[in-house]
């Protein structure tokens, strides 16, 4: 991981390079800026999934224009967070059509008509592919048009943006999005307020908060087992019902949305899936980005949490590299890293060489060896 990502013999989907269990685009340009992006597999399916749209935001020639990030972080298979990456956009694209305008209801019908989609996929599969109702994806997004930010995120992936310090060259970091995960008291207590007759909405086992004692995060796209009392029952496997009926959505599907007006200090944004932020502190991920070259840097961040993983486990770095994916799920999660570098200039309407762009993270190629 440690070497550059360039090798011919394992050219990856979208101008990204594979080095084993890593997917990475080292450097590239977006309409506002630079960026790196990063992929590092430990399940023995990848279950992240990402992307960037760099060009028009509406189906319409008119406008808007903007860049979108998407990280999606998905969980009980890869079903649900490969059809994000594959749907969630055209839908914000067509809502932006109709809205001539990117906007905070704009993002949230969005994320409500992939929702509903996906859980009709999963209604006509149900006899054919009843795990399709058990699996389900975080979804953090972010779009930057007309100098503001858009943020919107269901589940516990994380943005954090590293602005200028004033008087002090360290860059503070800032998150930006909401999480829901149990592990949160805020959380505990909304699910406890949407289920005030369920004294088991929120169980700890083994030291870990679950909703239901089940499941870590309280919103996401899928897990329709918890959304939809038709499908707590069998074909689905018996881990996933629950003894009794319910008769709301246990989860929700709602993202949390933040619109921030760029600023010129506002330098960076990370956003990761809960992979990184397990081994990285909000403080710590801006401070390698500030001090280190901005080619790879997402590799790097990965690097680094892979380096922290190891240690948890008084084991070697290098030794942890030779670990397979499956196995290498024991040490560390799917860790999807996108670094955004923000030019103020070109935020406030100054020319730049850029073309449009779309690139979707971790599409590895066919026989990348294990490093």
């Amino acid at each position: 991981m440690v070497k550059s990502c360039w090798n011919p013999s394992a050219e990856g989907d979208s101008g990204g390079r594979v080095d084993g269990l890593l997917w990475c685009k080292d450097l590239g340009q977006h309409m506002y800026g630079e960026f790196s992006m990063a992929v590092i597999q430990a399940n023995s399916m990848l279950e992240d999934q990402s992307q960037i749209e760099s060009g028009p935001l509406s189906s319409t020639t008119s406008g808007p224009y903007g860049t979108f990030f998407g990280v999606y972080d998905g969980h009980g298979g890869t079903e649900a967070s490969r059809y994000v990456n594959d749907n969630l956009f055209s839908n914000l694209k067509s809502f932006a059509s109709e809205h001539q305008e990117i906007s905070a209801d704009v993002l949230r019908k969005a994320f409500s008509t992939t929702e509903e989609n996906f859980l009709s996929l999963v209604r006509k599969q149900w006899h054919v592919k009843p795990h399709m109702a058990s699996v389900g994806s975080c979804c953090l997004i972010g779009i930057i048009c007309n100098g503001l930010l858009y943020i919107a995120n269901a589940g516990d992936s994380r943005v954090v943006l590293g602005r200028s310090g004033r008087g002090t060259k360290q860059a503070k970091a800032m998150q930006l999005s909401v999480e829901h995960n149990a592990s949160i008291d805020t959380v505990r207590e909304e699910l406890r307020s949407l289920h005030p007759n369920d004294p088991h909405i929120v169980v700890k086992k083994h030291r870990v908060w679950r909703v239901k004692g089940l499941i870590q995060i309280s919103r996401s796209i899928g897990d329709a087992y918890l959304k939809k009392a038709e499908f707590n029952k069998e074909p689905l496997l018996p881990k996933f019902r629950l003894p009794e009926p319910f008769q709301k959505p246990i989860l929700s599907a709602e993202p949390s949305v933040l619109v921030h007006k760029l600023h010129p200090d506002d330098q960076f944004l990370i956003f990761a899936s809960d992979g990184l932020w397990e081994h990285i502190s909000n403080q710590e991920a801006v401070k390698i980005v500030q001090t280190s070259p901005r080619n790879g840097i997402a590799r790097r961040l990965i690097k680094a949490a892979l380096k922290e993983a190891a240690k948890k486990r008084e084991m070697r770095y290098s030794d942890l590299r030779k670990i397979d994916r499956g196995v290498r799920r024991h040490f560390h999660d799917d860790i999807t890293v996108v670094v955004v570098f923000i030019d103020p200039n070109l935020i406030n309407g100054g020319s730049s060489s850029y073309f449009p762009l779309s690139i979707k993270g971790g599409r590895f190629a066919a026989g990348a060896g294990v490093p």
